[in-house]
């Protein structure tokens, strides 16, 4: 009998994530035997240091790839928009499966709306991307850093910490806690993060027992759509610092890609269309128009 052994991190959104891979295995091969085992990142020791300082480039992922490389385990469950986007030696992401809202979601003590919290009000996000657009409304709130799994950031808020933060979405509905959200963004107030909501599953690439299990639970049109939001950000990392979003959509068999760069004029944006085959072309061009505008 087949097995698989699925790495993961411990965090219950992690968790929820592998299993969910999981299921998709066992229901799309019969029989199959798959097994979790649970891998501790350096994002997840430490709790200290800040998401935005730049030094955190793999912090959630390095562990498990390593893992991967040395043949601890066969399958390794990312939150793909946590993936640095320059690929180790010998790994492929070998599936992209179907994704959960990509939108984000502002949750406040006692649901306030963005507009009408006080001035001075502490907003906790250690996400550049999104202080750059909530302060185009609001300038003139306290934007600080905020850490900790989910439950951690919804009890900071609760209590007092902060009067508010925003999450993915998707990892808010993945752990059934969308009943704890003030608000979500549409894509027009808030672009969220290249491949938010998404899931990157990977394996050695000469494996060939995972790869081609891989390959069964593979959504073609969102691996499409989240490799136009990669290569536009893979594009910008070259020469440029600023806080970066994207998203893509498949529309009548058309890629539809909004962009978005912030840097101190304000929020960039542009847009590009074109077939599948053209999604990473379509992601290195919107950076190119953007990158030259600065």
């Amino acid at each position: 009998m087949t097995a698989l052994r699925i790495g993961t991190r411990g965090s219950k959104l992690a968790l929820i994530q592998a299993d969910f891979v999981a299921r998709l295995l066992r229901s799309a091969h019969p029989g199959l035997v798959v097994d979790r085992i649970i891998i501790s990142t350096e994002g997840d020791r430490d709790q200290a240091s800040s998401l935005a300082s730049g030094s955190n480039v793999g912090w959630f992922t390095s562990a498990l790839q390593g893992a991967l490389q040395r043949g601890e385990i066969d399958i390794a469950v990312h939150s793909y928009k946590d993936l640095p986007t320059k690929r180790p030696d010998g790994l492929v992401i070998a599936a992209v499966p179907s994704r959960e809202d990509p939108r984000d979601a502002w949750v406040s003590r006692g649901n306030l709306s963005l507009a009408a919290l006080p001035a001075g009000a502490v907003v906790g996000s250690s996400s550049v991307r999104r202080v750059a657009q909530l302060s185009v409304a609001r300038p003139d709130l306290d934007y600080r850093p905020i850490r900790g799994n989910v439950d951690t950031r919804l009890a900071q808020v609760a209590s007092g910490a902060f009067e508010a933060t925003v999450l993915a979405l998707a990892g808010l509905k993945r752990l059934g806690l969308e009943g704890r959200v003030s608000h979500v963004f549409e894509l027009d107030e808030m672009l969220p993060a290249p491949a938010q909501g998404a899931l990157a599953v990977e394996c050695r690439i000469d494996d060939l027992v995972a790869r081609p299990a891989l390959g069964s639970i593979h959504d073609a049109e969102i691996g499409a759509c989240v490799e136009a939001e990669r290569s536009f950000l893979a594009a910008l990392e070259g020469g440029c610092t600023s806080p970066s979003a994207a998203y893509c959509v498949l529309v009548d068999g058309e890629l539809r890609l909004t962009a978005l760069v912030a840097d101190d004029r304000g929020l960039r944006r542009t847009r590009r269309s074109g077939t599948p085959e053209e999604a990473a072309e379509m992601g290195r061009d919107a950076a190119r128009e953007l990158l030259t505008a600065m």
